[in-house]
């Protein structure tokens, strides 16, 4: 709902604030007094462009617009996106200055025009001669007609379809990319992956086949150390002599003397064993260098060509195997692709069956839902002085399909006898526009998202029946969604349950909020003129009367 307004030096109006209520609103006055001009500074609180300017002689100008929506209002959850407060009355201002640039807040914090203008086609609809907006806009006559059908369900379940054949869809183009980018390298694939296979590299192998080559390629200086150590241990003077000389003296002593030396006797045993141990592996390494010394070239060839491999095709000796891998995969894949190709086929094709098989039933039931619409909204063109108009809601094929459905959805109107039909915002009379709206509205009334309405001289050139038939649309109307007129006649402004009066007094702008005897003086005055009669004045009260009438019997009359 919205709540309160305030401008400042907006055009011809230095200074006011209007309070509203819910239900019907309306604000009359004479022409010129600024009625226009608070419903301009309206539109531009709310981001809309409008005509608002600065006052002359000011510097700035704002339009401040205080809502209380509901708790679950979809504003609310707009804010909560873009990490802004969404408890309490939400904020809208807009400055404007002197040389014409804005700025635009949101409880105060300073936002883009275009969040602001978002915000506010949440809380607002502005409905008059310049509206672009809402039920003029084709991009929201889908949601409206979902949401007089009750089909919003149905809706999500055919965008949960639509999703899973556009999954299927994405995969198999992602398929075919990968099969084509294989076919087109197949020859090298295949030669690729048979030359690593038949090498056969192993993790690890080149630090391998490196330490290997160094020590062959020092066999000969080794093999000279080795054969000295063994020589040192073998030799007539080596140390296994020695040792064996040793024991040998120590076994010829007396019994007596050999007690006295057996722990020497011991561990001259126990060189003697690790002598010959020793001197055995030296004799075994060094014999291993003789035998390995023959294939140092076979291991230098496989080293080189395991390094030569790895520049090929730019990875590291070690990353091979890895590579090696790859490569075998897409050979397989290769001979696979056919089959998976043909496979995601198979489900994209039950995935785009099952797609249109649900859009079907909600074409079907959109159809339905418009033929109901396009009657609710006739019945209320004739009371309204439009009975020479056709409206229609029209269900455009797409046959490609889309996450919305089957079809493409606009409110139609031909306003003349045998003219094409047009779209809304086409209407030539900006009073037609208005009264087309409020058709609508009423007719959408309990599927229109929730949000206030504001109506620019929606009675403009009508009156007696007619505009008793406005005015009763509009009270129905604001039974469930508050709204905001400006008025030049009587049988509406008798419907208010709040009404304002705008005047001029000198050079500025009053606004009076009207009760009782005031506000029956007011509708006489728009009645009788600028003499208000005693004929006048009973003739407000019964307006007045008639339309404290309950709605339900109000609406059997119209």
């Amino acid at each position: 709902m919205l709540a309160a307004l305030t401008v400042r030096d907006i055009v011809l109006i230095e200074q006011a604030a209007l309070e509203f209520g819910p239900g019907l609103n309306v604000l009359t006055g004479e022409t010129g007094a600024g009625k226009s001009i608070l419903l301009d500074s309206l539109g531009f609180a709310v981001g809309g462009r409008g005509r608002a300017g600065v006052r002359a002689g000011a510097s700035q100008g704002s339009a401040t617009a205080v809502f209380d929506p509901a708790p679950r209002h979809p504003s609310r959850a707009l804010l909560s996106a873009q990490a802004m407060t969404s408890e309490g009355e939400i904020v809208l201002r807009r400055s404007l200055s002197a040389d014409g640039k804005s700025r635009a807040f949101i409880n105060d914090e300073a936002v883009g025009v275009g969040l602001l203008k978002e915000l506010g086609g949440l809380l607002l609809e502005v409905h008059g001669q310049s509206d672009d907006r809402g039920l003029f806009d084709n991009a929201t006559h889908r949601g409206l007609l979902d949401s007089f059908g009750g089909l919003e369900s149905d809706v999500r379940a055919v965008a949960e379809k639509y999703a899973a054949w556009d999954a299927t869809r994405a995969a198999l183009n992602a398929l075919k990319a990968q099969a084509a980018e294989a076919q087109r390298n197949a020859d090298y694939v295949r030669a690729a992956a048979a030359e690593l296979s038949d090498f056969a590299p192993e993790a690890g192998e080149e630090q391998k086949l490196a330490g290997e080559r160094a020590l062959m390629m020092n066999a000969a200086r080794i093999a000279e150390d080795l054969s000295a150590a063994s020589q040192a241990l073998s030799g007539e003077r080596g140390a296994e002599a020695g040792l064996a000389s040793a024991l040998k003296k120590l076994s010829r002593m007396q019994e007596e003397a050999r007690k006295r030396v057996a722990a020497a006797e011991s561990a001259l045993e126990q060189a003697y064993a690790q002598t010959e141990e020793a001197r055995r592996e030296l004799d075994g390494l060094l014999a291993s260098l003789d035998s390995d010394s023959a294939s140092l070239e076979k291991k230098e060839e496989r080293l080189f060509a395991l390094r030569a491999l790895a520049r090929k095709y730019t990875c590291t000796p070690d990353e091979l195997v890895r590579v090696a891998a790859d490569f075998q995969i897409q050979r397989e894949a290769l001979e696979g692709n056919g089959q998976s190709v043909k496979s995601a086929e198979a489900a994209v094709a039950s995935a785009r069956a099952g797609f249109v098989n649900l859009a079907k039933k909600l074409s079907a039931a959109r159809a339905t839902a418009a033929k109901k619409l396009e009657a609710a909204v006739a019945e209320e063109l004739e009371p309204l002085k439009l009975g020479h108009a056709r409206f229609r809601v029209a269900l455009v094929p797409d046959e490609d399909g889309n996450a919305a459905g089957l079809e493409r959805i606009a409110f139609e109107v031909a306003t003349v006898e045998g003219a094409a039909f047009g779209s809304l915002a086409k209407i030539a009379s900006g009073g037609e526009l208005a009264r087309f709206s409020l058709a609508l509205k009423v007719s959408l009334a309990q599927a229109a998202p929730p949000a206030a309405l504001v109506f620019d001289e929606v009675d403009r050139g009508v009156g007696g029946a007619v505009a008793d038939a406005v005015g009763l649309r509009l009270q129905r109307l604001a039974e469930t969604t508050q709204v905001l007129l400006v008025t030049h006649s009587p049988q509406v402004a008798a419907r208010a349950s709040r009404h304002f009066r705008i005047s001029r007094v000198g050079d500025k702008t009053r606004i009076v909020l009207l009760e009782d005897e005031a506000r029956l003086e007011e509708i006489a005055r728009m009645l009788s003129g600028a003499t208000v009669t005693e004929e006048a004045r009973a003739a407000a009260k019964r307006l007045v009367a008639e339309a404290a009438t309950p709605a339900k019997k109000s609406r059997k009359r119209a």
